[in-house]
């Protein structure tokens, strides 16, 4: 498998002064699933932003299929979904709208059967006409999920994903990983809990990037 993002001597400083990335390798290859693991200002959050163009990179490359991400960020940025920590949905926004709308935020062509299939995937499909604010917080995190993978994005970054959630909603969170997994979406899970870490990486800590 060929690497799909690739980060060499990478550098975030902010006007603080405060070093957040300090010389940051990391190669991650196509399918692959991997997990962050680090307490809070660690630096995970940072690092999501360096890759998805949110944040200017001090020092150092990132390259996505190839790309750089600063040099083709409108490329680079169409081969990733993210799904942020907080669950920044319109309230009052039916499921179908608010997905929707998110693929064509991409410009991408209208294509009803593939969010339908998404949804069914995610098990959303029965809550298309549902306002947002009526969901549960996990149904939430998978309207997220849905509208993160929208325009098909070949990689999926989860920030802190199960924050809200109950220990079953976390379960079938991650039943949908592995699904994307075998999708051949590459998957960067973000966490602070090592539990979560083991469950993701069946306990192999060749899958595990400490930050500190």
């Amino acid at each position: 498998m060929h690497n799909i993002i690739e980060i060499k001597n990478l550098n975030k400083v902010y006007e603080n002064n405060y070093k957040a990335l300090d010389n940051v390798n990391l190669d991650i290859k196509k399918g692959e699933i991997i997990a962050l693991l680090g307490p809070n200002g660690a630096g995970k959050t940072s690092l999501i932003s360096n890759v998805c163009g949110i944040s200017s990179i001090t020092s150092g490359k990132i390259h996505v299929e190839g790309k750089d991400v600063e040099k083709d960020f409108r490329k680079t940025r169409h081969l990733i979904g993210l799904v942020p920590q907080e669950l920044s949905l319109e309230p009052f926004e039916k499921v179908w709208a608010s997905v929707k709308f998110s693929r064509q935020l991409f410009g991408k062509k209208k294509n009803d059967l593939y969010l339908k299939d998404l949804l069914k995937k995610l098990s959303l499909w029965d809550k298309q006409n549902q306002i947002i604010k009526s969901l549960s917080g996990g149904m939430k995190r998978r309207v997220l999920i849905a509208k993160a993978l929208s325009h098909e994005p070949k990689i999926l970054f989860l920030d802190e994903p199960t924050a809200v959630l109950t220990p079953q909603e976390t379960e079938g969170l991650f039943e949908v990983m592995d699904l994307l997994r075998r999708q051949g979406k590459s998957i960067i899970f973000i966490t602070h809990k090592l539990k979560e870490v083991l469950r993701i990486s069946m306990g192999s800590p060749e899958e595990i990037l400490m930050t500190s």
